[in-house]
């Protein structure tokens, strides 16, 4: 009669290499420096011959280096597949299914834009014909950055020069009596969006039509997107901002975005 425990435990054995590999991997990563086998097999909870076996075959594949004998280290392999994953990574497909979830929650149109120039372009949305709105900028559509919640996330990361420049090459024309043409003023709602962390558009660029924005940021914090929210301007609710907030968070650290400590000089 065949043994036919032989597969499944080779499959078994299989599994607890890989799971001790990332243990090992885990705990290179908790360490800024390289580290001890004595530590990682206390950390990991490996017998030191294992720990010692193990790291030696990530070494050959170059997951971990050997920094000096007895001390490892992560290896350059992981930052040339993190690079690949990076490469793939697109905002519009990191940011479908949250876009998605949000406007389930609203039942508002989720707006997905990017910043070419001065304009920002309308590169994704999540809306429905119950939403109450009719959708009045399709997909590939533009918009001037300072009539628009998104645009305004732009041009509050932009210095005060940067900001001036783009006022005098568009001389902030206006859609219609809410829009804000006024330097002066322009500058005070940006100063707002950066101390609220997110930007609104009281019907600047529509009547009848409010919106907030939040920001998407990739894993150099660099602001990438804008994430927003529209709907009639009697619509609008303030609870949405805590969830749109939320929703770009989500999405960011999908694109590797780490946020900074509080306290950090980073976070201001």
């Amino acid at each position: 009669m065949k043994n036919t425990d032989q597969p499944q435990d080779s499959e078994k054995t299989s599994i607890q290499v890989i799971e001790r590999m990332i243990g090992l991997l885990d705990a290179l990563a908790e360490y800024p420096d390289p580290v001890s086998l004595k530590q990682l097999s206390a950390v990991t909870g490996l017998h030191p011959s294992t720990a010692h076996r193990i790291l030696n075959d990530m070494v050959l594949k170059r997951f971990v280096d050997r920094a000096e004998p007895g001390t490892y280290r992560l290896g350059m392999r992981l930052l040339e597949l993190g690079n690949i994953v990076k490469s793939r990574l697109n905002v519009r497909e990191a940011s479908l299914d949250f876009m998605r979830a949000l406007h389930r929650r609203t039942q508002q149109t989720v707006n997905l834009s990017v910043r070419q120039g001065d304009e920002i372009v309308y590169i994704d949305r999540s809306f429905s014909e119950r939403s109450g709105m009719q959708v009045v900028r399709a997909i590939g559509g533009r918009a001037p950055l300072h009539l628009t919640s998104t645009g305004k996330l732009f041009l509050s990361a932009d210095d005060a020069k940067l900001v001036r420049a783009y006022a005098t090459r568009t001389g902030l024309a206006g859609h219609n009596k809410n829009s804000i043409t006024d330097l002066a003023k322009l500058e005070r709602e940006l100063s707002l969006v950066r101390a609220r962390g997110y930007a609104r558009d009281n019907e600047e660029l529509e009547l009848g039509v409010r919106c907030m924005a939040a920001g998407i940021r990739d894993d150099s914090g660099k602001l990438i997107a804008g994430l927003s929210i529209s709907a009639p301007a009697d619509r609008l609710q303030e609870e949405w901002i805590s969830d749109l907030l939320h929703t770009v968070q989500e999405i960011s650290t999908v694109l590797g975005h780490v946020p900074p400590v509080e306290g950090d000089p980073a976070a201001r």
